[in-house]
């Protein structure tokens, strides 16, 4: 019943999604180029694609080379405008995602803001050391508002868009036509192979255009971190499978996570909320007797890197913090593929670096 009403909710939603593209198709609506390679990832469906771990991946191959700075809006943020996010800001200050990536790569620049192009031109009226060679724009395909160099588009492979509807009805915030506008489209979350048949199905599914490049990558888990000052879990917990597990999630899908960890635990019991939940007291309470209530000598709380930064600055009992983990994620492309992509990444990057250094010294000459 509730699929019937939420249809014609969805169509109204195409209509105003259609008219929205088709005026910027048409320059009605106007979008703007700036002087700085700027590199978009987004997606076209609502969460759980992978974003934050391909923007990681992305820092780390053009960091060590450039000044790198990434641009979001701070998703279920407290605060508005323009903010530079620190390493000991809060996920209600920044969002969740944000901080994440300040913490784990300090040395560059983690910004915010809903406006976007009010936000690349914050970055770029800094000093001249602190200017980014580049801008990655996180979770943008649906900002039209600025042209990226490079549009990445990411489709968990898990989850084909091709038989998806609209919101509210399905998951997609914009028709899969759309998908035109990427440059490079990536399927995440694959299994460690997939077939030459399944990437020519992929490819005609979602109809593959002569100036798109297709990729596949998978998400690689690493051992378990301590979150909040624990021991770090030694061979016992990943040969002997003695640790029960208390699996705490707040992202859209956990499944992954799930099934990897039965490698290491035969008993592992799942407290599942919504993507970016606020951890309130009531939470932190039923988290605690859930982990009192498991019957285990060892026992663990597993959780994500992002839920890691909005339970830092919660009220989690101070000894319950010393049995919390987090399971750290990155992207690995399949085949001979990473070579490619950083191939391309790496040449646009510096082309239109030197481009716009050279474009500086001609006005310098004239002024």
């Amino acid at each position: 019943m509730l699929k019937i009403l939420l249809y014609p909710l969805s169509w109204l939603y195409g209509i105003v999604v259609f008219l929205r593209n088709r005026a910027y198709d048409l320059d009605i609506l106007k979008s703007q180029e700036f002087d700085v390679p700027v590199i978009s990832i987004g997606n076209i469906t609502v969460g759980g694609t992978g974003k934050t771990p391909h923007v990681e991946y992305l820092i780390s191959l053009l960091k060590d080379k450039y000044n790198v700075a990434t641009l979001s809006r701070g998703y279920k943020r407290k605060t508005k405008g323009f903010r530079t996010v620190e390493v000991d800001s809060t996920a209600s200050e920044s969002g969740d995602e944000p901080l994440q990536i300040k913490n784990k790569f300090p040395e560059i620049i983690v910004s915010v803001s809903e406006d976007r192009v009010k936000g690349v031109e914050r970055l770029l009226k800094q000093d001249a050391q602190n200017v980014p060679d580049v801008i990655l724009l996180d979770d943008a395909f649906q900002h039209r508002r600025i042209i990226p160099g490079i549009n990445i588009l990411l489709i968990d492979y898990n989850r084909q868009i091709k038989n998806d509807h609209l919101l509210p009805y399905g998951r997609l915030r914009e028709g899969q036509y759309q998908a035109r506008r990427a440059n490079i489209i990536i399927f995440t979350k694959c299994p460690d192979e997939v077939t030459p048949i399944m990437r020519r199905i992929l490819q005609n599914d979602i109809h593959l255009l002569p100036y798109q490049k297709l990729y596949f990558t998978k998400l690689e888990y690493g051992k378990l971190v301590p979150a909040f000052g624990a021991k770090r879990l030694g061979k016992t917990f990943y040969e002997e499978k003695q640790f029960a597990i208390l699996l705490v999630t707040g992202i859209a899908s956990p499944l992954l996570m799930h099934n990897y960890l039965k490698r290491y635990s035969d008993q592992i019991e799942t407290m599942t909320f919504s993507d970016h939940h606020d951890y309130s007291n009531t939470d932190l309470m039923e988290i605690e007797n859930r982990f009192e209530a498991i019957q285990a000598e060892k026992k663990v709380i597993v959780t994500t890197e992002k839920d890691v930064m909005r339970l830092r600055s919660t009220k989690l009992n101070g000894e319950l913090k010393t049995s919390v983990y987090y399971l750290p994620v990155k992207v690995q492309f399949l085949e001979e593929e990473k070579k490619s992509f950083n191939k391309r990444i790496l040449n646009y990057v510096g082309e239109n670096k030197s481009n716009r250094e050279l474009h500086k010294r001609k006005n310098s000459v004239k002024a």
